[in-house]
């Protein structure tokens, strides 16, 4: 399977742009237990964290308790918001769908998500996009340690029997970035997500546009 290439995909602020639909779920949250909602930019930079290591970093102050109360409220919150917005529930990033599609149609590229979301989370997103089978690899937050541990990277290249220096992993937090490192592969930074680049200084590449990104899988995976 060696000229097989593996191309794996973060989700919110790389594929979809979900931040207002987590910012809604977190206000849900937090009104329940009683606290401030955090800011805007504080709530950015957990995104690609799981909900229980990003719980404790926006409410330092409150017990274990608390925080598997905030995420059991943000997960049916989040869940009733995206029932209710249905198709226009966390729109794809323009150029994101023709990018997955064309690399879906390509005999040597396999295609793989890493995301902190739930499993359910993920496969609605993608159902509302209809986007589930372009995927041979879903990594979620229910099977694995939070991001930035290698897991998920190193299950999809298990799955897929691809070598690492044939796969490429695409973000857009440092989260994203580090778990790519530590699995020992490539990685390109997205300019339209939660995390400036300027901050993602450690990827491999960054990128700005769809177009600018498929240059960069060819280039890291060995392709043209």
């Amino acid at each position: 399977m060696s000229d097989l290439r593996l191309v794996i995909f973060d989700v919110d602020g790389t594929l979809s742009d979900s931040l207002g639909e987590i910012r809604a779920a977190m206000a849900v949250a937090f009104d329940e237990v009683e606290l401030t909602l955090p800011s805007r930019d504080e709530i950015k930079r957990i995104i690609g964290l799981s909900l229980a290591e990003a719980m404790p970093l926006l409410a330092p102050e409150v017990p274990p308790s608390t925080h598997a109360r905030l995420v059991e409220v943000y997960k049916r919150a989040y869940q009733q918001n995206r029932l209710v917005a249905g198709p226009e529930h966390s729109p794809l990033f323009p150029g994101m769908r023709a990018l997955v599609q064309r690399l879906s149609q390509e005999p040597e590229t396999l295609l793989a998500v890493a995301t902190g979301k739930s499993r359910r989370g993920l496969e609605a997103l993608l159902d509302v996009h209809e986007m589930r089978g372009y995927f041979q690899s879903i990594q979620v937050a229910d099977d694995h340690p939070s991001k930035p541990n290698p897991s998920m990277i190193l299950t999809a290249l298990t799955e897929t029997g691809v070598a690492p220096e044939r796969a490429v992993m695409i973000g857009d937090t440092r989260y994203d970035i580090d778990m790519a490192r530590a699995a020992g592969i490539a990685s390109i930074a997205v300019g339209w997500g939660y995390h400036p680049l300027s901050e993602l200084s450690q990827a491999t590449a960054s990128v700005e546009t769809p177009q600018g990104l498929a240059e960069a899988i060819d280039r890291l995976t060995g392709e043209k």
